[in-house]
C-alpha cells in the first residue's frame, strides 16, 4: 500500500502589475508566470480573477515539473518624445 503524503497550506505572495485601459477595464498581470493576465471592471473583481489565474499557473507548472520565472521588480524608465 503506497502511502500519502499529507498536504499542507502554504500562503504565496504573487507581484501583481495593474493597468487600466481606455475603456477603465483594470487589466491585472502576474510577472512570475507566463502570459498570467486577467482584468475586471474594478480592482477588486480583477484582483478575483488573478487569484484565480495564478492558481491555474500554479497547477499547470506542477504538471511541467518547472519553475517560474523569478521576480526580480519593477523600474521606471524616462524616455522622451517628439510631439507635434
Amino acid at each position: 500500500m503506497k502511502s500519502v503524503k499529507a498536504q499542507r497550506e502554504k500562503d504565496l505572495h504573487f507581484p501583481v502589475l495593474i493597468e487600466q485601459d481606455e475603456d477603465k477595464v483594470y487589466i491585472v498581470s502576474c510577472p512570475t508566470f507566463k502570459g498570467c493576465h486577467s482584468y475586471g471592471e474594478t480592482i477588486e473583481e480583477a484582483m478575483e480573477n488573478i487569484k484565480e489565474a495564478i492558481e491555474l499557473c500554479l497547477e499547470e507548472e506542477q504538471e511541467k515539473y518547472e519553475k517560474p520565472n523569478k521576480f526580480i521588480g519593477f523600474r521606471e524608465v524616462q524616455v522622451t518624445s517628439y510631439v507635434d
